[in-house]
């Protein structure tokens, strides 16, 4: 089974060695058919500490590190300027 991915923005690096990263979905809703933003928050491992706010990285789902810590990250997409 292929393990899911995930793209967001990183939002926050206080924690040691732990980024919260916000994921957008865009989704139709089911009557008016106007696309609604629902915006979650994940926490995602990052071993180096290369992660800084406002980049854009690729998480990876992975065996769970801490009560809510299920996510790695993959690589940086886009650093922030």
């Amino acid at each position: 089974m292929p393990k899911k991915e995930k793209t967001g923005q990183v939002v926050s690096t206080k924690a040691e060695k732990t980024v919260v990263v916000a994921v957008a979905e865009h989704t139709p809703h089911p009557k008016y058919k106007k696309i609604i933003t629902t915006t979650k928050k994940y926490k995602a491992h990052n071993e180096e500490l290369e992660c800084a706010v406002g980049d854009e990285v690729r998480l990876i789902e992975n065996r769970p590190l801490s009560k809510t810590k299920l996510w790695k990250v993959a690589e940086i997409t886009k650093k922030a300027t």
